[in-house]
């Protein structure tokens, strides 16, 4: 986790989840016609963090596989935690 490639995908996915739980708090899950900011910075911080994640495993996975392994887990989680409220509430 001391390498940038490691724990930027981490902020990203957090910062996804952060996005859209105010996102909750303030508009509720009621389905919108239109997608909004929020929806568009989210898909940009999913998205965007796939590059790092992959630069990382090729880097990384060769030369340390275990501890790659497990920065790559705990990137896995911080990423199906900022999925989950997006598919549970159906945004």
């Amino acid at each position: 986790m001391k390498r940038p490639s490691a724990w930027i995908p981490v902020i990203m996915s957090l910062a996804a989840l952060a996005i859209v739980l105010i996102h909750i708090a303030r508009f509720g899950t009621a389905r919108e016609s239109d997608e909004g900011t929020a929806a568009h910075i989210w898909q940009i911080l999913m998205a965007g963090q796939l590059p790092i994640i992959a630069f990382f495993a090729i880097k990384w996975l060769p030369r340390t596989p275990k501890p790659a392994l497990l920065t790559l887990a705990l990137q896995a989680v911080a990423g199906l935690a900022a999925l989950a409220p997006v598919f549970y509430f159906g945004l």
